[in-house]
């Protein structure tokens, strides 16, 4: 067993390409049955906050292999957010 907290301390690696995530900052709990439905990373800042933020990663129950002592190890496809990473609010906020 495992407690939130615990796991808020944990960096969480993706298997596929190797990156560290960041820690867990949220869950998802389904009120129903009490079963973890999904883990929450929040995005990264953008120039100190003044740009947001951005988009949180939202990973599945699931798509979790291992949660170890230090790290949680996940199977996560984030590709499609690394073309569109900065693009957007800097950009517009001067138009």
């Amino acid at each position: 067993m495992c407690r939130i907290d615990e796991l808020s301390r944990k960096e969480v690696i993706n298997v596929k390409d190797g990156c560290n995530l960041g820690h867990i900052c949220d869950i998802e709990i389904d009120a129903t049955d009490g079963r973890v439905v999904s883990l929450i990373i929040y995005g990264r800042s953008k120039f100190f906050g003044l740009f947001g933020r951005e988009e949180d990663i939202i990973i599945p129950w699931c798509n979790i292999q291992t949660i170890g002592e230090d790290t949680i190890l996940v199977c996560v496809d984030l590709q499609y957010r690394r073309h569109r990473k900065l693009r957007g609010s800097f950009f517009n906020f001067f138009k």
